[in-house]
């Protein structure tokens, strides 16, 4: 049977793509492995979100081209954002490559792989309005008690700073039914926690049913017996309904967590940055999230060294930091992006101060998440179990809901032993430390 290895890059709305492939080569008798030197065929499903994540997705494309020579490796598929975004460049500059499959295109990776092993090149970009739905299969690359499922694709706030419309296409959700259909099948595989993405979560339905409907959705979700917790991760401010904000409050299965990227919060950033919102906006909405979501974890993150910001903007952006407390922060220093508005701004800021404000953004909210770490001692958490310390009798590790997969820290919990991995328990959280929390099983 002919083997295939698969490498994903970047977001979980990345990793869903790459999972509805490897179903997809399945279906077509091609067997999945993990060790890329056995591999007949490797894919790297890959990113171009910012610089770093371009240089992540060319080096990895670089290792794996390695294994023409010394492995079993017939072909070189580029499959995602970075093909799809620069293919003619990627086949010009890398002869070591051999098919390109962009973000419209991914249903056609079978296709792309009989065409390289009958020695053609092959560049296959469709228009980007595809999104896969429940009838599609698909391998689960995450733990087998959890698993992201995409409720929209592509978005349509054309941020100034952002290439996601272009590579990704305009925003277009999927039916209610074609989401609770793939979460019910989820669920009857052992899924337990279900984590809800889309580029603008928040927007969910708008194109579909000329309102936001996300609130509609998760009434639907939460009535599937098996599964324990819903998450929503990437939320939009400006289309956060009062009516989802009641349910998270309300229903149990829907964990208080919400991921709610800010990128900036002085005004003048804002508009320039094409965001919807002003900081007023921004200050009444976590205002009104705090006040009605008892225990609420907010995640966001901010954006430094976008062009034009004054040592004053950042001090806004600073100040503003250390008021909410935020429970988590990603920082992210501006990356100049070709065919971006921001791209043309006069006022670029010098790397170096990105880089400086990156770490007195980070600095700070290291001291904010020891001190709401330390602040939860004494509580009584469930935690899902992940994995178990072999080396340490009894001690496990995993989240709570304030803990989504991949991206924050994790709960360490002691005498808690004959557990199993994918259970949930309880826990009394003995201390915090600055990403993690040490607990006791109850």
């Amino acid at each position: 049977m002919l083997k295939a290895g698969f490498v994903s890059l970047g977001c979980a709305k990345n990793l869903v793509d790459t999972e509805v492939m490897l179903g997809m080569l399945s279906a077509g008798q091609i067997q999945i492995i993990d060790e890329p030197s056995e591999a007949d065929i490797l894919i790297v499903n890959t990113c171009s979100f910012i610089d770093s994540a371009k240089e992540e997705s060319i080096s990895t494309i670089l290792q794996m081209a390695d294994y023409k020579k010394t492995g079993k490796c017939r072909g070189l598929i580029v499959a995602g954002c970075l093909g799809q975004r620069y293919r003619e460049d990627l086949l010009q500059e890398l002869p070591e490559v051999d098919a390109i499959v962009g973000t419209g295109a991914w249903h056609r990776i079978n296709e792309a792989v009989e065409a390289v092993l009958q020695g053609q090149r092959v560049l296959l970009v469709d228009a980007t309005n595809t999104i896969y739905d429940e009838t599609m299969p698909r391998i689960n690359a995450t733990p087998f008690y959890s698993a992201y499922v995409k409720v929209a694709e592509g978005c349509s706030n054309c941020c100034s700073y952002c290439v996601i419309p272009q590579v990704r296409g305009s925003f277009r959700s999927r039916p209610v039914e074609s989401v609770v259909g793939e979460v019910r099948a989820l669920a009857a595989r052992g899924i337990k926690e279900i984590n809800l993405i889309a580029q603008d979560t928040t927007s969910y339905g708008r194109d579909l049913y000329g309102k936001a409907y996300l609130d509609t959705l998760l009434k639907e979700l939460v009535k599937i017996e098996e599964i324990v917790w819903i998450r929503l991760l990437y939320c939009y401010p400006n289309y956060f309904t009062d009516e989802v904000i009641e349910l998270i409050a309300t229903e149990p299965k829907i964990c208080k967590y919400i991921d709610l990227p800010l990128q900036h919060v002085h005004d003048d950033i804002l508009k320039a940055m094409y965001r919807k919102d002003s900081r007023s906006d921004l200050e009444t909405l976590l205002a009104k999230l705090r006040q009605r979501i008892a225990g609420v974890a907010i995640r966001t993150s901010f954006i430094v060294g976008f062009p034009g910001e004054t040592e004053e903007h950042f001090a806004a952006l600073k100040e503003f930091m250390a008021e909410q407390k935020f429970d988590r922060v990603g920082i992210f220093t501006y990356s100049r992006e070709d065919g971006t508005a921001a791209a043309t701004l006069p006022g670029q800021v010098p790397e170096e101060v990105k880089e400086e404000r990156y770490h007195q953004l980070m600095a700070l909210q290291c001291q904010i998440s020891e001190e709401l770490n330390r602040n939860l001692e004494g509580q009584v958490l469930d935690i899902l179990v992940e994995s178990i310390d072999e080396q340490t009798p009894g001690t496990i590790a995993g989240r709570s809901y304030r803990e989504a997969p991949d991206v924050d820290g994790k709960v360490f919990v002691e005498n808690a032993a004959g557990v199993k991995v994918g259970q949930f328990i309880k826990a009394k959280v003995a201390q915090g430390f600055t990403y993690d929390v040490v607990a006791e099983k109850l």
